[in-house]
């Protein structure tokens, strides 16, 4: 399938802006990429960057009636809603019986939601396809190019080459998950695993360091057994160890700790309604809960909870301190 000359993106924030600037990279010359954001300064930096082939829009509905392909990158359901369904200003309103509008999702939200938009579509437009398509690899990622997108569709579907060739401007990998709704599934399945080991690995860090341990040498003992993940490796939650991690700018940038306890308390519904028993779910979402109201925490990359327990962040040069903190083996002999 030949990649549509005319695209459109709606969302344009902490993932989208640098998806889109991927996309406009790749894309074949004389693509063009119709945006909206209600941040109007969002759309104008991405016009300077490519102007040739960037063309702001007034709404969701302005977008639609431009290109019959559309990709969305929202925080959250209320947000999917409004900008698909949305009867006056929403992608809804520029749709007929007769649209064949493909439109990716690739927001983490709910999967009744994600279903909800997905018949209201259809049942005004029978002909229009929707996907859910959430991405994993956090705003470094999405700098790099390197997310994963999770696709809600069979690997049998007929528009999974130009979904392929379309994400992978974008990203390294598309994943057919399955029906609908499995690709956010299969995406609250991975951001709870990965809640879970970001606490983890900031309590082992801290561990030990305060045993004395370099940080960086306890990082490669980790990547070299295994304890091996991929945040330690890349997202190290302790400042310094990965340079280009959001940990090492002040836990700024990344993915919003707000944003982390909104997929757990995803996940956890996920869990119950299919009756899976998620032992540390609870403890998890508690950190990232508090996290989210502390006022040094808030707002900052995920990671920020090894700042919230309490993990030393001034550790360069400091090894003898930091084994000093600790209870030594021979005060037990």
């Amino acid at each position: 399938m030949e990649t549509p000359q005319h695209l459109g993106f709606i969302g344009l924030g902490a993932m989208g802006h640098p998806m889109v600037s991927n996309l406009a990279r790749n894309l074949p010359h004389g693509s063009l990429i119709h945006v909206h954001d209600v941040n109007e300064a969002a759309m104008a930096a991405l016009q300077t960057s490519f102007p040739n082939t960037i063309i702001p829009c007034n709404n969701a509905r302005d977008v639609a009636s431009k290109s019959a392909t559309i990709l969305t990158m929202l925080p959250e359901g209320h947000h999917v809603k409004s900008v698909y369904l949305d009867p006056t200003a929403g992608i809804i309103a520029a749709l007929s019986p007769t649209s064949t509008h493909l439109l990716i999702d690739s927001s983490t939200i709910d999967t009744a939601t994600s279903l909800a938009v997905k018949h209201s579509l259809s049942s005004l437009s029978p002909s229009t396809t929707f996907y859910d398509a959430p991405v994993s690899g956090g705003v470094l990622g999405a700098r790099n190019g390197t997310v994963a997108f999770f696709l809600g569709c069979a690997p049998s579907d007929p528009n999974l080459p130009l979904l392929t060739s379309l994400l992978t401007a974008m990203g390294s990998s598309a994943i057919p998950c399955g029906g609908p709704s499995l690709g956010l599934a299969a995406k609250l399945a991975n951001n709870y695993l990965s809640a879970i080991i970001t606490i983890a690995t900031s309590e082992a860090m801290d561990m030990g360091m305060r045993a004395g341990i370099d940080a960086r040498v306890l990082a490669s003992v980790f990547k070299a057994g295994t304890a091996q993940n991929t945040i330690c490796d890349v997202f190290n939650p302790v400042p310094g160890v990965c340079p280009e991690a959001p940990s090492s700018r002040g836990y700024e940038g990344g993915f919003r700790v707000q944003l982390m306890r909104k997929d757990v308390t995803l996940a956890m519904d996920m869990a119950r309604r299919v009756g899976s028993r998620n032992v540390l779910g609870a403890a998890g979402l508690g950190v990232y809960a508090a996290a989210s109201e502390s006022e040094d925490c808030k707002g900052r990359d995920s990671r920020v909870v090894y700042r919230y327990l309490g993990g030393v962040e001034e550790w360069e040069g400091r090894g003898s301190f930091l084994a000093s903190l600790s209870v030594r083996d021979d005060a037990y002999a």
